[in-house]
């Protein structure tokens, strides 16, 4: 699972870009219990989701032209200009160029060759990345879903050197994405699973770890949500539920098996 020791290739970052933010707030407070923190004026309205004062997200307005409400993953990079570079190489756009952001390193987003948007962030004068993860109503797991996910380990692994290791889920076969080194299973952080006819569109997802996926569920309808999927048990791994904010964003809810704490 996920850590705060963050290195190239590892989901270090996610932000939600929505068109109200204050809705926004008012349905992550009362689903999550997380509080928001502004950036700043200078930030544009961007600015933290808190829990317990440490940073476990962050949410700002939509600004690119035509975008919808989505949950964006951002991932470790060593050096922006270089992603940026491979992204193009394998297929891949380039949405935002290498910036600045504000002296504290870099970032860029990118859409990969099947249409599933993501980011990078290259630290500067911080470390940067997430305070928490890996607990309760923290972030745990980012699931890549596009029509080829094999081609998608392929283009990622061209970014970052991941690993894969295939296992068998319910109806389909779900891959599992590691670090490039150390441990293969240590370092997991996410999977690739192919995309559902019908479906969402082409998308990194996000899980958030939680105490009690139904609960969780519960809470999500109070605020307005919408349930893509009710809280299922997958074998081996726990009780997972799919959900939409009140603009659309989609993410998931995962209450681990304790084995896999």
């Amino acid at each position: 699972m996920l850590g705060t020791d963050f290195t190239h290739g590892s989901p270090c970052w996610i932000d939600l870009g929505s068109p109200d933010t204050k809705e926004a707030t008012a349905f992550y407070g009362g689903v999550f219990g997380w509080r928001f923190v502004s950036a700043g004026p200078e930030a544009g309205g961007y600015g933290f989701f808190q829990k317990d004062g440490s940073t476990v997200a962050a949410l700002g307005p939509l600004t690119e032209e035509g975008a919808s409400p989505a949950w964006t993953v951002y991932f470790r990079t060593d050096n922006a200009r270089v992603t940026a570079d491979a992204v193009e190489r394998g297929g891949g756009t380039v949405r935002v160029a290498p910036t600045d952001v504000m002296g504290e390193g870099w970032m860029a987003q990118f859409t990969d060759q099947q249409g599933a948007r993501f980011a990078v962030l290259q630290p500067g004068t911080t470390p940067g990345g997430l305070d928490r993860t890996s607990e309760d109503n923290a972030l745990l797991w980012v699931e890549l879903h596009v029509p080829d996910p094999v081609a998608g380990i392929e283009f990622y692994r061209g970014l970052f050197g991941w690993r894969a290791e295939e296992m068998q889920a319910p109806g389909m076969t779900y891959r599992v994405l590691s670090l490039k080194e150390g441990d293969q299973q240590a370092t997991s952080f996410g999977g690739a699973a192919p995309l559902q006819e019908g479906g969402h569109g082409a998308s990194w997802i996000p899980y958030f770890a939680v105490a009690d996926a139904d609960d969780i569920v519960r809470r999500a309808r109070e605020n307005g949500g919408s349930v893509l999927m009710p809280a299922s048990d997958v074998p081996d791994v726990g009780r997972i539920a799919w959900l939409a904010d009140t603009s659309g964003a989609v993410f998931a809810v995962l209450k681990p098996n304790p084995r896999q704490e």
